[in-house]
């Protein structure tokens, strides 16, 4: 971790920029990002450090931290990097260079500026060297990052101080207010392993968990983190322990991901899962009550590659689908580190086919590229017979949903040469995807449920008027008083209704003048309402099509709720 030294620029050669365009990217890509992740790190953490100094801490001088980290490095580099590049440790330097600009919240400052002698002791202990630091406490706890928990018996609440001793391996912590204690070779343990640990409130030492995962280059640890200070999107927050039962079901819940990915290995939307650094269980810390198939909430940050925050589905698909999805995050917020790929103004006015609220250039571009990763997901899953009907639906939506994104981003002015290259191979494999085969029904469903989303979008946010349509957004007026909504139908299209009762079902059965009958007495009861006015659209459409059916589609927020047609 010698930041001193002097390197080589950072140039990806061609062929590795055009595999991470297409969606995909081999090992060889991502450990380039990697490379520049690790290059980044050295800077932030340089600029951090001249931010550190000027802070006031009743740590003393950081600098006996950066002696501590020093002698680690030199001592046993390969732990100082592993250090440098957990996700946890960018997301404490993002947060704290955000902190010394005044752009985000947080502890009292010495507080985040003291994780630094945190690091140091972690490496401290993972390189088995003796060091002695001050630390900062929180709740009588010393939260070391990628180990896990020390608890002083009787530590006061809120933030405080206290000492960190490591010799050979073990850790000594020592507070005036709480006394002592000693962890004997503090390490992490299997999520799904013998815990036999005493409760995590009152245990001297909670280790953090990790997930196995068994490749072809051997058992990968991925740490299963529900303590880490940094492991959120931005602000620290404090430790959330998942019940043992609760781990072990996400230990099972992986190795059927894994089993999963494991049947293919490169292109756009595939996925090593020994890629992924660290899985932040969220919402839930028991199995009781059941989850739910698929992920409810699933998300990662850009200063925190290969670390994603998921709450556990109860299938390994949806799992599978979400890490691919996450990970695709992961791998373009790399790219934009290295690369200006796009200039964004910042202001949501651009239709996202995956959300309800209008998005900003650099979201949609997110969103482009992990929905070409999840297309490609699916489109993998139907060669598999048991998955083979609701990928196919997966597939030929998510294909044609993301190339409409990417034809907005093309037109909209602002890409770089760089991005307009991304975006560009993100095209060619979209376009020859358009072009394979699908089950009629299945494409039939996703096609009416792209249409439905996007008529219940436009509802939803834009206000009638003159609009581009599809092209430019620059005259596009948003209502002020749009709000969240739900979307259940790009779930519930996905298999063909076997009796359909409600118009829904009846649309998604290929029945639409069934379902324009529902739609209509709906609407009688609930003029205008968006969900109903968007079903109805889409079916009076199906059953005339023509200029005037596409003339709706266009802008529906123009069409007039059915029992004012006069």
């Amino acid at each position: 971790m010698a930041s001193e030294q002097s390197h080589p620029p950072l140039r990806m050669p061609d062929r590795l920029f055009a595999e991470l365009a297409a969606g995909g990217g081999s090992s060889e890509a991502v450990a380039f990002l990697e490379r520049g992740e690790r290059a980044r790190r050295l800077l932030l953490l340089r600029t951090a450090l001249a931010h550190i100094d000027a802070v006031p801490s009743p740590l003393g001088p950081p600098a006996d931290a950066w002696r501590v980290l020093k002698a680690a490095a030199d001592q046993s580099p390969d732990v100082v990097e592993e250090l440098l590049l957990a996700p946890q440790t960018g997301g404490w330097l993002a947060h704290l260079l955000r902190r010394v600009h005044h752009t985000a919240p947080g502890p009292p400052l010495w507080a985040e500026t003291g994780h630094l002698h945190v690091l140091a002791v972690a490496a401290a202990l993972r390189a088995g060297l003796d060091a002695d630091l001050a630390v900062p406490l929180a709740d009588g706890a010393l939260n070391l990052p990628g180990l896990g928990l020390a608890r002083l018996p009787g530590g006061p609440p809120g933030l405080s101080t206290g000492r960190a001793a490591t010799k050979a391996g073990e850790l000594s912590l020592t507070s005036e207010a709480a006394g002592s204690v000693l962890v004997r070779r503090p390490r992490t343990v299997a999520a799904a392993g013998p815990q036999a640990l005493p409760d995590a409130g009152a245990a001297p030492w909670v280790p953090l968990r990790t997930l196995a995962h068994h490749g072809p280059a051997g058992t990968t640890a991925i740490l299963l983190d529900d303590l880490g200070a940094y492991r959120d999107l931005d602000e620290p927050i404090g430790p959330e322990r998942i019940e043992d039962d609760e781990a072990a079901a996400w230990q099972d819940v992986f190795d059927e991901a894994a089993d999963i990915l494991a049947a293919h290995r490169d292109g756009p939307g595939r996925l090593d899962p020994s890629l992924i650094q660290a899985v932040v269980p969220w919402d839930r810390t028991a199995t009781r009550p059941p989850p739910p198939p698929d992920v409810a909430l699933s998300a990662t940050s850009g200063d925190s590659f290969g670390s994603m925050v998921i709450t556990r589905p109860g299938t390994g698909l949806a799992l599978a689908e979400t890490l691919v999805h996450e990970f695709q995050h992961s791998k373009l917020s790399a790219l934009l580190h290295l690369f200006p790929l796009l200039d964004d103004d910042r202001e949501e006015r651009y239709y996202a086919p995956w959300r309800g609220d209008p998005r900003h250039l650099t979201g949609l571009l997110h969103g482009a590229y992990a929905f070409t990763g999840v297309a490609g997901f699916w489109r993998d899953r139907m060669a598999e017979p048991r998955h083979a009907d609701v990928a196919a639906y997966h597939f030929a939506l998510r294909r044609t949903q993301t190339r409409l994104v990417v034809r907005t981003l093309l037109t909209s002015g602002r890409l770089s040469a760089s991005g307009r290259r991304l975006v560009t191979g993100l095209a060619r494999t979209l376009d020859r995807w358009l072009r394979e085969p699908v089950a009629p029904g299945s494409l039939a469903r996703a096609r009416t449920a792209a249409a439905l989303h996007r008529t219940e979008w436009r509802l939803r946010n834009v206000l009638p008027g003159p609009s581009s349509g599809y092209g430019d957004r620059a005259s596009l007026r948003l209502r002020a008083d749009r709000t969240l909504w739900p979307d259940p139908r790009t779930r519930a299209f996905a298999a063909a209704p076997v009796d359909p009762r409600t118009a829904d079902e009846h649309l998604a059965a290929g029945d639409a003048a069934a379902a324009l009958a529902g739609y209509t007495e709906a609407l009688t009861r609930d003029p205008g309402e968006p969900h109903l006015l968007a079903g109805w659209i889409v079916a009076r459409t199906a059953l005339e099509p023509g200029p005037a059916a596409r003339r709706m589609l266009a802008r529906p927020e123009s069409v007039r709720p059915p029992m004012t047609d006069g």
